[in-house]
């Protein structure tokens, strides 16, 4: 029962609203209106043009760049202008559905270049989204029907402006004025394009407000840049060397300078190719001996030494560089020792041991057998 409750309020609050707006288009389409005009309709907008949105955001905003997890959408340091962009171009929609008639010339023009601006900003954010497998639904459920809902109000504002004109005299009394006029009163084909460019000296005039608060002037293209794992991320190659969940302090050390940690080959770690010195090998070997040995003690040692696994984990970028990875190898250098000695003085084959380390289960499961054919 609770699963059918909790279905029903899935399909009312994520699938219905986003369909409702797809049936009332494609009647814009053919008939030039939508199929109702009541409280129910600006229910609907009010909820995937605001709600929905200021939810993400909201989420986002508790979001940092990371490898490992649900990445921020937008570059945290960088998303100031944004934000602030996406809240006019709602402000903007929602003036343009509920007013009654036409503002003054520029005002007007401010109202419809806003709303073109959403329409930009949500094309943008599909491909943005979208690159991150699984995300095919959101963009289906939430870009697109904003996408709609803008077109049908760009649309709608075209047509009530048309008949202001026709039906009243617009006048404007300052140079400004006049040349708002004159864009408002060019065909749609010449007037979107132009209303587009305007936009540019308003970004441009906000972001040099919120270089004031620490932004930089390009702040809305690091928004979307200065990201992990989206459509225009460029930072991605952070996240190549990061093993997410086993970041332990042999692994970092086995990363450091070549001449150094002196590795030996690649090895396997949850599906993930990683580098393999000895001290790594060493080290794998002794927990394995742990485990087969003192099973309860192995425990304890591996929930703490998991602690320490989180925390290298949270300043992964840091533990990246390669003179810290020098550090860590040697710091390890006396536990490496201990590690070999308890190796020799408890196992029978320990270099079989040590070098069978990181291999897949294929490979292992090979190299096992042929030992054991040896010994018989």
């Amino acid at each position: 029962m609770k699963e059918v409750f909790f279905t029903l309020i899935v399909y009312g609050i994520f699938i219905i609203p986003p369909l409702y707006v797809a049936i009332n288009f494609l009647n814009y389409l053919i008939y030039g209106k939508v199929i109702c005009r009541n409280k129910l309709w600006v229910i609907v907008q009010f909820w995937i043009v605001i709600i929905i949105p200021c939810i993400v955001l909201f989420v986002d905003t508790s979001r940092e760049n990371d490898c490992c997890s649900e990445t921020a959408i937008f570059s945290p340091n960088h998303r100031l202008l944004l934000y602030i962009l996406i809240g006019a171009c709602m402000l903007a929609y929602m003036i343009s559905i509920t007013r009654k008639k036409i503002f003054p010339p520029v005002l007007e023009l401010v109202l419809q270049s806003f709303l073109i601006l959403g329409f930009i900003i949500n094309i943008i954010l599909c491909k943005h989204i979208t690159a991150i497998h699984g995300r095919t639904l959101v963009w289906v459920i939430g870009n697109v029907p904003i996408l709609l809902l803008f077109l049908i109000s760009i649309c709608e504002n075209q047509k009530l402006l048309k008949n202001h004109i026709q039906k009243n005299k617009l006048q404007a009394n300052n140079l400004i004025g006049k040349m708002a006029l004159s864009i408002l009163s060019l065909k749609a084909i010449y007037k979107y394009p132009i209303l587009t460019l305007c936009l540019i000296p308003i970004i441009i005039a906000l972001s040099m407000f919120l270089v004031l608060f620490g932004q930089k002037p390009d702040s809305l293209i690091r928004a979307f840049t200065e990201t992990y794992k989206h459509g225009f991320s460029q930072l991605d190659y952070m996240c190549d060397n990061v093993h997410c969940g086993d970041h332990f302090l042999c692994s970092v050390g086995a990363n450091g300078h070549k001449h150094i940690v002196k590795p030996i080959r690649y090895g396997e770690r949850l599906g993930h190719k990683i580098i393999c010195n000895r001290q790594l090998l060493i080290s794998n070997a002794f927990e394995e001996l742990m485990q087969e040995k003192l099973p309860r003690i192995h425990k304890v040692i591996r929930n703490k030494y998991n602690g320490v696994g989180k925390l290298i984990h949270k300043y992964y970028h840091f533990f990246s560089i390669k003179w810290v990875s020098d550090a860590v190898y040697f710091l390890m250098k006396p536990l490496e020792l201990f590690f070999l000695i308890v190796l020799y003085a408890f196992d029978q084959n320990p270099e079989n041991r040590i070098n069978t380390q990181y291999l897949n289960a294929k490979d292992r499961k090979a190299i096992n057998q042929m030992i054991h054919t040896e010994k018989n």
